[in-house]
């Protein structure tokens, strides 16, 4: 199973908002020993979000989606997932009792009196409507919940609110999480050229299964210059060997080694 994160939202993609979840979602995995494997960016548009969102139904991956889960006329993603599940809209019963805890903590505060068939309410009740048979999502911010179908969750967009649920829904996988410790190692190479390694690279990934050799150029490094980082990530008891491999493969080739990173 496969970790992706949706982000949703005209407002990222128009730049008046700068995302901050795709960060602290990393952190999040790493904490735990797990990696992002995609991340997709999506704007407010119904049709889109109901395409994308049968992909990530039909993918079997754990996926993380933030925002639109609200209830203004700029929302979309509930209705969108129904719509990709192929399944009604329904008010979730414990949604519907937190949203109106919440209700009443908010007039309590105010000193004012509320009663559940008011329209303000009924609105806010909305937030709780969602495709049927899907589980809720706890919010230790306001209460209001989020939801999740299958591996598919949909927390808020406020970032106050959606990381701890996203740490939530990572929870509900303990058989995904690995003990944390050295999941990448790398040398900073130069006297070589990206193309003239690639040989070596495909050799080491061939021998070592589960690991990933990566290659990030830089044509002007603020400390080494024109160099390559050149690495190895994946699966901890080859990552040793596959590295010991790429190094040996790098000297035998005849560049420099500045230095190496362990993260």
């Amino acid at each position: 199973m496969q970790v992706g994160l949706i982000i949703i939202g005209d407002e990222i993609l128009s730049g008046k908002r700068q995302d901050s979840h795709l960060a602290r979602f990393i952190e999040l995995l790493s904490a735990r020993g797990m990696q992002l494997a995609w991340a997709q960016y999506l704007g407010d548009d119904r049709m889109l979000l109901t395409a994308r969102l049968r992909e990530a139904f039909a993918s079997g991956d754990l996926v993380v989606s933030c925002g639109g889960i609200g209830a203004t006329p700029d929302d979309h993603t509930r209705q969108s997932a129904a719509a990709a599940l192929g399944r009604p809209l329904a008010l979730h019963p414990e949604a519907r009792e937190l949203i109106w805890q919440r209700i009443q903590q908010m007039a309590a505060e105010q000193g004012k009196a509320v009663t559940p068939d008011e329209p303000d309410s009924l609105r806010r009740f909305e937030m709780g409507v969602f495709p049927e048979g899907a589980g809720i999502i706890p919010n230790p911010f306001n209460k209001i919940p989020g939801f999740f179908v299958g591996n598919v969750h949909f927390v808020p967009g406020f970032p106050v609110m959606a990381h701890p649920m996203m740490a939530w829904v990572l929870d509900r996988f303990p058989a995904l999480h690995r003990e944390v410790g050295v999941i990448e190692r790398s040398l900073i190479v130069q006297g070589a050229m990206e193309a003239s390694l690639t040989p070596l690279m495909v050799a080491v990934e061939a021998e070592y299964a589960g690991i990933k050799v990566f290659s990030l150029p830089s044509v002007d490094h603020p400390r080494w210059g024109r160099c390559i980082e050149l690495g190895v990530k994946g699966e901890p008891t080859q990552l040793i060997p596959a590295y010991d491999a790429l190094k040996r493969g790098v000297i035998q080739f005849g560049a420099t080694i500045s230095t190496e990173l362990v993260r």
